[in-house]
């Protein structure tokens, strides 16, 4: 992967040049553990400025990362990053907190994040990826693989909305997946069972013969909800 990494700045540097500010690469991949063998290579590409040009220039380039079965990078501009971090306080903690700066400037590492809205937007995403797990789940309760396709699909969204839970009340919080859950049970008395189920699964250690997804998704069902609980009584 360092070689297709290598590559992937080079196409950037190719196709923006003097305008390219800084590349970065981020999430389990940029884990000194190494990476989630599930998980997506996220990049951040930070250029001078995001006008037409600078989309059309990167077309290829994105076009190429994504046939790698590859997230399209996150393109921002210098201004974007200094300027957006109340927007996004859980993406840019996360960046800042993994990050391997691939080229250019490190414009993460010291980054000043505001945290006026952080509890807001926590809630605010756990409540809307509940909803639309509710709503595709409407489509396909008969569906057995489909519903246990759907919630293996969701769980690694809501272990990163509950790690943000933990850390706005107070409790360390790591990245992987299944510490997550372990300090929901402890900390906010989350039955873990559900969680390490759909983990299980999306990472092949049973058999979707082995879950029954009906029973499944009312636990996961209550447990989220139980998470949207616990972060609603958080200060505002």
């Amino acid at each position: 992967m360092e070689r297709i990494l290598s590559e992937l700045v080079e196409r950037l540097q190719k196709a923006h040049r003097d305008r390219l500010v800084s590349v970065v690469l981020y999430g389990s991949a940029a884990a000194e553990d190494g990476k989630d063998k599930l998980s997506d290579y996220n990049v951040l590409c930070v250029l001078r400025q995001i006008t037409r040009l600078e989309l059309s220039e990167a077309e290829p380039v994105f076009r190429w990362w994504r046939e790698m079965k590859n997230p399209a990078p996150l393109l921002l501009s210098e201004e974007e990053v200094r300027t957006s971090t109340d927007c996004f306080p859980i993406e840019f903690t996360d960046i800042r907190e993994r990050h391997r700066v691939l080229f250019g400037v490190d414009l993460v590492t010291d980054l000043e994040i505001d945290y006026s809205f952080y509890r807001a937007r926590v809630e605010y995403e756990l409540r809307s990826k509940l909803l639309r797990l509710r709503q595709k789940a409407g489509g396909l309760l008969s569906e057995r693989d489909l519903l246990l396709r759907l919630m293996a699909d969701s769980i690694s969204t809501f272990c990163v909305l509950s790690r943000h839970v933990l850390l706005l009340g107070g409790h360390e919080a790591k990245f992987a997946k299944r510490a997550v859950i372990a300090a929901l049970h402890e900390h906010l008395g989350i039955d873990p069972a559900p969680f390490l189920g759909l983990l299980d699964l999306r990472e092949g250690r049973i058999k979707p013969r082995e879950l029954a997804p009906a029973e499944v998704f009312d636990s996961y069902l209550k447990e989220i909800q139980a998470v949207v609980a616990a972060v609603d009584r958080l200060p505002k």
